[in-house]
């Protein structure tokens, strides 16, 4: 990951329409929309759950999916296995980093023969200790997601990266809401993960449009997730909160012009600063003024430009005498006056 910026990664997830040309196609969108990074998600339905018809295998009966069984939502949303290996060559042929999230030791199995250079730990695999623990050991960076996490949660998976070595930990801030509630962004957690656990931190973000990426930056995030459609008209289970071509090229045009903002802390004078500076106040005289005629406010005054005496010399030139004859509108110097 490029560490003089934001890394912007597409998570194209569900939104493939069961078609790799759909991939390829979103792929090339991703790369001329100036994304760094790819992520897909390496999975089978066994990778995640069980095959139970039962009420606790049932999805969120409060969220999107609502009335789907587990199962059947995983398979239909899974990129299928064996176009892996095609879609990580073809984002090298275009260089465009591309990486993928396990939810198996086989999946993580997966993407080592790929060559996998970052390994990301969905949201609601932040408590799969062993999942973790073996994904990391392949001392490669990580990148955790926080959705469902609580401070214990994501102490003890930054622990079991360290545990085998890793120390390249990326955690996002993230809301499991899909979309997730602008107030339930809370990206000031950016900052906390920073400053409590000593790792880098970014945003992995389902709230609809792009503000929270953004701000996100000026939180000091170092990384920023958003989900990825070519067309909403594909459909899938993420296309509702994912962003289209035009919406997520705003996203990135407005997170690159943010970093620019929020710059470096300087009190550093540059030189279109030092021009602008020619502007500010200094005192002139407003009068006429004769020699050994005191300086009052009626005689001399602080205006701009800032080609005359600093204001803070005003007490002291007021009361005193004028050493010289002063016209109307010249800059007052310190030697014009006792």
């Amino acid at each position: 990951m490029k560490s003089n910026r934001t890394y912007i990664i597409a998570e194209i997830s569900a939104n493939h329409g069961n078609s790799i040309e759909i991939v390829y196609q979103s792929i090339d969108a991703i790369k001329e929309l100036g994304a760094d990074a790819i992520k897909i998600q390496t999975y089978t339905p066994d990778s995640i759950t069980l095959d139970i018809d039962k009420p606790e295998f049932m999805a969120n009966p409060n969220g999107p999916w609502a009335g789907t069984r587990l199962y059947d939502l995983y398979e239909k949303a899974a990129l299928p296995i064996d176009w892996t290996k095609d879609i990580f060559q073809y984002c090298k042929n275009i260089g465009l980093d591309c990486f993928s999230s396990p939810f198996s030791k086989k999946d993580v199995d997966i993407l080592i023969a790929v060559n996998n250079p970052i390994y990301k730990i969905a949201s609601f695999e932040i408590t799969d200790v062993p999942l973790i623990k073996y994904a990391a050991a392949q001392q490669k960076p990580m990148i955790i997601s926080t959705g469902i996490a609580g401070f214990e949660d994501i102490k003890l998976a930054i622990e079991t990266c360290r545990s085998v070595g890793n120390n390249d930990i990326t955690i996002l801030q993230c809301t499991s809401q899909y979309p997730s509630l602008p107030e339930d962004a809370n990206l000031l957690t950016i900052k906390g993960i920073m400053d409590q656990f000593g790792v880098k931190s970014g945003l992995s973000d389902h709230t609809e449009g792009i503000e929270a990426p953004v701000l996100a930056v000026a939180m000091g995030a170092t990384v920023i997730e958003k989900h990825f459609i070519l067309d909403k008209s594909i459909g899938g289970p993420d296309a509702h909160f994912s962003l289209d071509k035009e919406e997520f090229q705003l996203m990135v045009s407005a997170v690159r012009k943010a970093e620019k903002m929020i710059g470096k802390i300087t009190f550093e004078l540059t030189p279109k600063k030092q021009q602008s500076r020619d502007y500010s106040r200094s005192i002139y005289a407003q009068s006429d003024i004769k020699c050994g005629e005191l300086l009052t406010t009626e005689n001399i005054k602080t205006v701009r430009p800032a080609f005359g005496l600093h204001p803070k010399y005003w007490e002291r030139a007021i009361g005193s005498k004028s050493k010289k004859d002063i016209t109307k509108g010249e800059p007052l110097k310190r030697e014009y006056f006792e």
